[in-house]
């Protein structure tokens, strides 16, 4: 079940997402398909919350944009493939709540932008709408894992580290600042970090192997200091 603070987080960015899909994005006239903020809203949250809040996410923004003007399709459509989408992503979740790279998610928006395009188009057909099969299939499984791919480093992140932020979750304070930014997000695909390799390189440097070298020094003669008091001792007695 959704939190208090779950529902309204989720609320705000489905109804945000949903007027910037309707006012701006649907407006610029690219070819092919059209930027899908709404599916990444639901992504972003279902790799925070898991497959059981992203299956519910995604079915009440489907079903949202289902009924919004100007909607010409039959009205649950969306909702079953956001649904789907929803619960597929949340099964994908970090199981430490911590990105350690960027090629999972880039690959789980990829997934996610061919599968809800072909899902719907699968569910059209089955009630008689074959638009998708006009403008063309293939173009629109292309444009449309394009433009998301391009949106979700600037999108998916930012949603995830508000939606551990609402949480209190540790790992939001721990990825710095609250969560995840675009540029940390981007700069996971590596699969290195620089904070290890520094962490390292002061392990190595001579100065620090030296300080350790006579510690050990040290502990090894007030060892053996005492035990040779200890034999004194024995043989005084």
């Amino acid at each position: 079940m959704l939190h208090l603070n779950r529902i309204v987080l989720s609320t705000c960015l489905v109804v945000f997402a949903l007027v910037v899909q309707i006012c701006v994005l649907a407006r610029l006239q690219l070819p092919g398909a059209v930027p899908d903020l709404l599916l990444l809203v639901v992504l972003g949250l279902a790799l925070v919350y898991g497959h059981t809040g992203g299956a519910l996410i995604g079915f009440g923004a489907g079903l949202l944009a289902d009924f919004a003007p100007p909607a010409d399709h039959a009205a649950g459509r969306y909702a079953l493939v956001l649904c789907v989408v929803g619960y597929l992503a949340g099964l994908a979740k970090p199981e430490t709540g911590q990105l350690r790279s960027a090629t999972g998610p880039m690959l789980v928006v990829v997934a996610a932008a061919i599968g809800a395009t072909l899902l719907y188009a699968g569910v059209g057909i089955l009630v008689g709408d074959d638009a998708a099969r006009q403008v063309g299939l293939g173009k629109l499984l292309f444009t449309a894992a394009l433009y998301d791919l391009l949106l979700a480093p600037f999108t998916v992140p930012l949603i995830m580290g508000l939606a551990r932020r609402s949480e209190n979750d540790p790992m939001a304070d721990s990825a710095g600042g609250g969560g995840e930014s675009p540029s940390r997000w981007i700069s996971t695909a590596g699969g290195v970090s620089t904070g290890r390799i520094g962490r390292m390189s002061r392990l190595r440097r001579p100065g620090r192997a030296a300080r350790i070298g006579s510690q050990r020094g040290g502990l090894l003669a007030r060892t053996g200091k005492n035990r040779t008091a200890r034999i004194k001792g024995v043989k005084r007695l």
